[in-house]
Parts: structure tokens; sequence; C-alpha cells
């Protein structure tokens, strides 16, 4: 499935961490307040690096490939919700690059979610090369949660230096880490 989220959606990478578990339960909870979709995205690729001399037999096939693919989304919304997902949750499996299939994807939603790993050294935030072009090249305000992120609690804060506009995670009722970048001066839309 390659369609982008039309109309009220909030799109979220899933990579199967811990991080990407906390983006999820963000979402859902942003997307209450919002009146919105949750639209919950893994991309994969063809493994091609494998040595020319492996055994056949070491070489998964696309269709295994597909399919562990499939299983890691599955298995990351059943660690984010257990067995219970509402309506308005969809599970989409891409095949592409991460960083692209989220910017295709992300087209006409209302947010981008992204997972943002912790970083030990220096208290500074973890954002690896998907996370950046996303920042850099998304269509629409993209909120990177910590994989911290408790829906009860509030979440840590993340700062993506001259993209993000801070915001207070006790203004809204579904709670929200304070990274979000381009979003409009008034708040969210």
């Amino acid at each position: 499935m390659t369609e982008c989220a039309e109309g009220r959606g909030i799109v979220v990478g899933v990579d199967g961490s811990e991080a990407s578990c906390a983006a999820l339960r963000w979402a859902v909870r942003q997307a209450r307040v919002l009146d919105a979709d949750v639209i919950a995205v893994h991309a994969w690729q063809p493994a091609t690096t494998l040595a020319p001399y492996a055994p056949t037999s070491a070489r998964p096939t696309l269709a295994e490939q597909r399919e562990r693919a499939a299983e890691v989304l599955a298995t990351t919304v059943r660690a984010a919700f257990g067995e219970r997902v509402g309506p308005r949750f969809r599970a989409v499996l891409v095949e592409g690059r991460p960083s692209h299939v989220l910017l295709r994807q992300a087209r006409g939603a209302l947010l981008l979610a992204l997972g943002r790993a912790p970083h030990e050294q220096w208290q500074l935030p973890a954002v690896g090369p998907v996370g950046r072009a996303c920042l850099r090249h998304a269509p629409v305000p993209v909120v990177m949660v910590p994989a911290s992120y408790r829906p009860e609690g509030s979440p840590a804060a993340v700062v993506a230096p001259g993209r993000c506009a801070a915001a207070s995670p006790g203004r809204h009722p579904a709670g929200r880490p304070d990274a979000v970048r381009g979003a409009p001066a008034s708040g969210m839309r």
C-alpha cells in the first residue's frame, strides 16, 4: 500500500523499537484530541547485502522479507496497545527507503510522529538519519517522541536546535512532547 495519509491523520514511523512504541502511544492520545486517524507506517527494503558466497538457504526470499517486516509492524502495534486497536487506526507496510516512505506517507497528514532513542551522553537528543531527513523535508509538522514517553507521565524535553518550537506538555490533555518542527505559531491546526 503506497497511498498517503489524506485528510486528518497522524502518520507514525514504526521500526520495532521502544521509541516507535512511544510514538504510537503518543499519536493515539493526540489523535483523540484532534479527531484524527493514526496511520502506523513501517518501511522495509529487500536485503541485498549478503555476501555472494553465503549459501542460498541463508538468503531470505522477497516474500520472507516482507513477512518479517509485517511481523515487526504487528509486534510493535501489539507492544504499544495489546490486542485492542481502535477503528481509527491503520497499519501500513511499504517497501522502500524509510525516509522516502515516511515523507510520502506524510503528505496531506496533520503530523508525522517519530520515536527518539535515548542518548546517554551529554543528555542530547538522539536523532538518526531517518529522523533528520524527516525533520528537514517533511511537508507537515514533525513530533519527536522520546522512548521514555508514557501517557500517564510528562515526556522528557526534546529540542532540535533551530527547527523546533517549544510546547508545554501540560497545554494539551493528550500530553505532548515538546519538539514540534513546523508547527504554526498559533499552535496545532
